[in-house]
């Protein structure tokens, strides 16, 4: 996976299908303060829609949850702003701001209760490693590789970073600090939530100068494994990801995480993740599943956190479609 260049950060051609998406997700967690966030804005303009989901980690293993949509027919440069939520970058592959002002659903995710609660935030995402992934530019290859690129996307970037700033909820202001890690990504090209069989996607960060992220993606024409590895001051790019996962009792929610990342240079990186906290859960049969799980990842002694998000497709018996390795 090559580095890429900032002008990525801008938005790309639109193409013909249905389906073609533009999208930006942040994530980060502030262990201190037991407060964290991933999000999401997706742009789909020839749907004419463009939507967020926001998701904000609270103490108390509670999280606020907002989603909004709104019509949109072309496709459009940052700010992006749906729902009371604001992405703006303020230097291209290096400085990204956001903003929330917004009503939530509050959720308890060790009794189940449920209310509601303003939310605001304004926080900094600020680089730690460069643009690093793959542009979407000539033919799309094979196999998985072709299968993958009509349902989860044409190009895709990915990039560690710091956060600083606040968030707050219910009239409680946590400040995030003094080191909060956390990744960002960004998608372009058809996007199917039902494409793909299943996915793991890592976003791990064990401190300011390690980081993995990457894939791997379960089609019809077998598992493809993308991802890259920043160490040493350089990436490296992954070519396998050997996943052995525990799960909860109900045989689907990701509990523990044994990962081997193997790169290119032949280098085997061995990292155990824990999942602290899921959301959304529940399976559905015959619908598509996306668990987010918020994880303590240790690698090499040290210990830092991320998420380990498994996509699942159920049967119409409700049990996934792949097997939980």
């Amino acid at each position: 996976m090559p580095i890429l260049d900032p002008r990525h950060d801008q938005m790309h051609p639109v193409e013909g299908d249905s389906a073609w998406s533009e999208s930006y997700y942040f994530n980060g967690y502030d262990p201190a303060q037991d407060v964290g966030l991933y999000t999401r804005i997706g742009i789909r303009p020839n749907e004419g829609s463009m939507d967020v989901m926001l998701a904000v980690w609270l103490p108390e293993n509670r999280i606020a949850f907002v989603r909004a949509k709104r019509d949109q027919h072309e496709m459009c440069e940052p700010p992006l702003e749906v729902g009371g939520v604001r992405y703006a970058c303020l230097d291209a592959g290096r400085h990204w701001r956001l903003e929330a002002d917004c009503q939530a659903s509050v959720f308890s995710l060790a009794t189940g209760e449920r209310g509601e609660a303003d939310v605001s935030l304004e926080l900094d995402f600020e680089a730690l490693t460069p643009l690093i992934g793959f542009d979407g530019q000539g033919e799309r290859g094979q196999g998985a590789s072709s299968a993958t690129g009509s349902a989860t996307g044409k190009g895709h970037l990915e990039q560690a970073g710091r956060w600083s700033g606040w968030v707050e909820a219910g009239g409680a202001r946590h400040a995030l600090g003094p080191i909060v890690r956390g990744n960002r990504d960004k998608s372009w090209g058809p996007r199917r939530w039902g494409g793909p069989n299943m996915w793991r996607w890592f976003s791990i960060n064990i401190s300011d100068e390690v980081h993995f992220g990457g894939i791997r993606i379960g089609t019809d024409a077998g598992d493809l494994h993308r991802g890259w590895v920043w160490k040493d001051g350089e990436h490296t790019s992954l070519s396998e990801w050997r996943v052995r996962t525990q799960t909860r009792s109900d045989g689907v929610t990701q509990k523990t995480v044994h990962v081997t990342a193997l790169d290119k240079r032949g280098r085997e990186h061995v990292l155990l993740g824990e999942v602290l906290r899921v959301f959304p859960g529940g399976a559905r049969p015959g619908h598509t599943l996306v668990n987010e799980g918020l994880t303590r990842w240790t690698h090499e002694g040290e210990t830092g956190y991320g998420i380990a998000e498994y996509l699942h497709q159920f049967d119409d018996a409700g049990r996934p479609r792949v097997p939980i390795e």
